[in-house]
């Protein structure tokens, strides 16, 4: 149906000569995945819900609106589709117009379906995250079945259980004003863009002045006692908001005004009810989980956009009165009270009085940066003072860029950045970051880079092995950086790249050392029952990552790991010596290889037996880390039915002019494509440059069907969209293009493992995610050891959850349909 049509129902309810409602375009550009709610005062009040697809707005009406509590079943009936743009309509229609009455913006934002939308409005059951203003976290809409001769759709919206439900926050009740204006219901009907005593009082005032803020010490354990406030840590920028006089100034901790570059935030601290207030606090953006994120936050001052949210912890003025002398717990009081119904974005810092090392504890848990501890009764100080206190569950830190290793990729300026502190006057070398950098950082780094060249070493110890390769810069450049440690020597464990920090001098970055640096080689040489030789060697050079890491790494995964490989012949790629060094393949036991590393009996073509290494338990992951085993892959089959296999992989192999956002959208249609099949597959996302798409069989057949099978599949792609897909190996044939592989499909090949590192110094790992994960991972190398680790951890159930449990067979007519030269 096209967008006029869809819009009939609509047109012809309204008399738009009467209403200021939009009419609607008859074609335009689809702008994506907008949801809105407005709360609609009509004949009864009720709640708008609408979700953008197909260019229009799905619509229910919600009679009581949303609620965030799963027991809740909220009546949804669903009324016919309204025009985009209608979702940015907030005014009154006019009486005895259809829906008559004042019409209120109540939350807005994207909405993010978990399948197929357009199946899941089809049977009655549409399940989504919503990443609005207001409402986050996963919703759904279920129909019901029709009762006589209604004609009405009638669904339920409900809210799922996650970590945003809430059964103590009534919405309707706690959110009573527009996220576009700020207005209530009778501003909006009288068309007041503000009540005006708020605007008298806001006109009387005037910014106040820079105050340089308080910061905190480092220390490695949380101090003890009632007489400390405990507040989370944020990953963003520090900053101090000025309000008054209708005016708003945001400044960085050193003084210069961002206000232009957090225009959002300072126009959300306009609606403060004040005079005058100068604000201190950190603004931040939020994952899905809640926790703030630098790399998201430098996305968006690069021009993406994505909600950013000022958390408040301190008031240092109000209404032209000086707070600075004021002890702590008096300033928090006085602050939460000024925020008790905040406008959106704008949140008061929380603090737990005392139960420090439990609040620490907790935070770490919950995967965020740390804590920071403030004595309750101490004045605010413009200096470093030991009355606030920083402890990290990892680190996080500012460090120089004082120079680059090259790269051997064609199109990248650099390889790796060299990363030093100040000591007084004394640049000191910390080590060199490789990974979490994207295309843009790349060409923004590389650009900025080749400016700043000079001949000698703006450090005063980096190392000769380092130097040797180096290009240094000018020592001008601050980046943000993420690692797990400092060794002994001061140097980063598994640093990672958040971004350009452009609001602090690099003078400034001075190293903070604290009593307790952790131990450069603190791992067990004995793991699992498996002696380690030389655990601290470091086998992925630009991560840092040593042979000890690794072993622990795949204990920490290997409920996840272990049941892809067990029973399974399996190759290792063994680079002993890291991989800055010399790589091999090997699928056969020797000898002096660990007990834990098993043979299992394997009937070649040519009818001799071999023994292959296999791997079943936690113990048999560290000894494959002992060897210096950086990749695992796995046999599509097992070892007691080696001639009929249990998976199908398609290997999404893009040319190196493809994008990675590219491969996702061609995972979906291989998807797509094996759901018309009634074939349900998996997405891994490979470490390397691809994905895989795995799809588990029952073992019931042999490698000739599943490899005629896959290479059906390929070939239909291919032929069906030659400008997207290849299904030979030709490099002349895979230009811009991706070629399908589906050679892995046959006996005694094999495929990387679910869980595997790659060979590759950043230390990338295979990952396994779901299709409603996929579109947010930015790169196929985008997951690390030290992430893949946290993310076992905290994630509560398995991205491919049912697949152990699946069992599909490629029935006669599919493998009809996917046989050569049946198109």
């Amino acid at each position: 149906m096209g967008r006029s049509a869809a819009l009939k129902t609509y047109r012809e309810k309204r008399d738009f000569a009467r209403t200021t409602e939009p009419k609607g375009k008859a074609a335009r550009k689809l702008r994506g995945n907008r949801f809105v709610i407005q709360k609609h005062a009509a004949r009864r009040l009720h709640f708008d819900f609408r979700l953008e697809l197909d260019g229009v707005l799905k619509s229910w009406a919600v009679t009581r609106g949303p609620s965030l509590d799963p027991a809740d079943k909220r009546l949804a009936v669903r009324v016919e589709d309204h025009p985009v743009e209608y979702g940015n309509f907030e005014g009154t229609i006019p009486k005895g117009e259809y829906g008559g009455g004042t019409v209120m913006l109540w939350d807005e934002g994207r909405w993010h379906p978990q399948d197929d939308p357009h199946d899941g409005l089809k049977k009655g059951l549409l399940k989504f995250e919503l990443d609005g203003k207001r409402l986050k976290g996963g919703f759904a809409l279920v129909r019901l079945p029709k009762r006589g001769k209604e004609t009405r759709e009638n669904w339920l919206l409900v809210k799922e259980r996650d970590r945003y439900a809430d059964p103590k926050i009534d919405p309707v009740k706690e959110w009573t004003t527009s996220v576009a204006t700020g207005r209530d219901f009778s501003q909006i009907a009288a068309g007041d863009p503000d009540p005006p005593a708020r605007q008298s009082r806001r006109a009387k005032g005037r910014p106040p002045q820079f105050v340089a803020p308080e910061l905190a010490t480092l220390v490695t354990t949380p101090p003890a006692g009632d007489h400390w406030l405990h507040e989370i840590k944020y990953d963003g920028y520090r900053a101090l908001a000025a309000i008054g006089g209708g005016r708003v100034r945001i400044f960085t901790r050193s003084g210069q005004d961002w206000t232009a570059k957090f225009a959002g935030v300072a126009r959300a601290l306009q609606d403060l009810d004040v005079t005058s207030v100068l604000l201190d606090g950190e603004i931040v953006v939020l994952d899905e989980k809640g926790r703030s994120s630098f790399a998201r936050l430098q996305h968006g001052l690069k021009g993406g956009k994505v909600p950013l949210t000022y958390f408040v912890f301190d008031l240092l003025e109000l209404d032209g009165k000086s707070l600075r002398k004021e002890p702590l717990v008096r300033r928090k009081e006085m602050l939460h009270k000024l925020l008790k119904s905040p406008p959106d974005g704008i949140r008061y810092s929380d603090d737990v009085v005392g139960h420090g090392a439990e609040v620490f504890a907790k935070a770490c848990r919950l995967g965020l940066e740390g804590i920071v501890s403030k004595r309750a009764d101490s004045p605010y100080v413009s200096r470093r003072t030991k009355s606030w206190l920083k402890i990290k569950c990892e680190g996080n830190d500012e460090f120089v860029i004082g120079g680059y290793r090259r790269s051997t990729k064609k199109g990248r300026a650099f390889a790796s950045l060299l990363l030093g502190e100040y000591i007084g006057k004394d640049l000191h070398y910390r080590g060199r970051v490789g990974t979490g950098f994207d295309e843009q950082d790349l060409e923004t780094l590389g650009r900025r880079l080749s400016k700043l060249q000079r001949k000698t070493s703006p450090f005063v110890d980096a190392p000769h092995e380092i130097a040797r390769d180096a290009r240094w810069v000018e020592p001008r450049l601050v980046a943000q950086i993420a690692y797990a440690e400092r060794t002994r020597e001061d140097r980063l464990r598994h640093p990672s790249f958040l971004g350009l920090r452009g609001d602090k001098p690099a003078r400034s970055v001075q190293s903070q050392p604290v009593s307790d640096m952790a131990n450069d080689d603190s791992s067990d040489p004995d793991l699992a029952g498996v002696a380690l030789t030389s655990p601290g060697k470091v086998l992925f050079a630009e991560a840092g990552v040593t042979k000890a890491e690794l072993a622990q790494y795949l204990l920490s995964v290997s409920d996840r790991m272990l049941p892809h490989l067990a029973d399974r012949p399996l190759s290792l790629v063994r680079c002993p010596e890291g991989t800055d060094d010399e790589c091999f393949f090997q699928k056969h036991t020797a000898k002096g290889m660990p007990r834990a590393l098993h043979a299992i009996p394997v009937t070649e073509s040519d009818g001799e037996v071999a023994k292959y290494l296999m791997i079943d338990s936690p113990s048999g992951l560290v000894a494959a880390a002992q060897v210096g085993a950086l990749e695992l892959h796995i046999w599509g089959a097992h070892a007691d039915s080696i001639g009929h296999p249990d998976r199908v992989v398609f290997d999404l192999d893009p040319d190196g002019d493809v994008t990675f956002a590219d491969v996702r959208t061609a995972a979906r249609d291989v998807r797509k494509l094996l759901e018309t099949a009634n074939l349900q597959s998996f997405a891994l996302v490979t470490g390397g440059k691809g994905i895989h798409v795995v799809l588990p069989l029952d073992a019931s057949q042999g490698w000739d069907e599943v490899k005629a099978f896959a290479k059906g599949v390929a070939t239909k792609l291919a032929e069906t969209e030659p400008q997207r897909f290849t299904a030979t190996m030709s490099k002349a044939r895979r230009k811009g293009r991706i070629f399908i592989d589906w050679l892995r499909n046959e006996r005694g090949a094999t495929a990387i493992a679910p869980y595997s590192p790659r060979a590759r110094g950043i230390a990338s790992v295979a990952t396994p995610v779901s299709w409603s994960e996929l579109g947010r991972v930015a790169h196929a190398d985008a997951f690390t050891i030290p992430e893949v680790k946290r993310r076992v951890a905290q994630l509560k159930s398995d991205p491919w959850k049912g697949y152990f449990a699946l069992r599909q067979r490629l029935s006669a007519d599919v493998l009809r349909f996917f046989a050569p030269g049946k198109r």
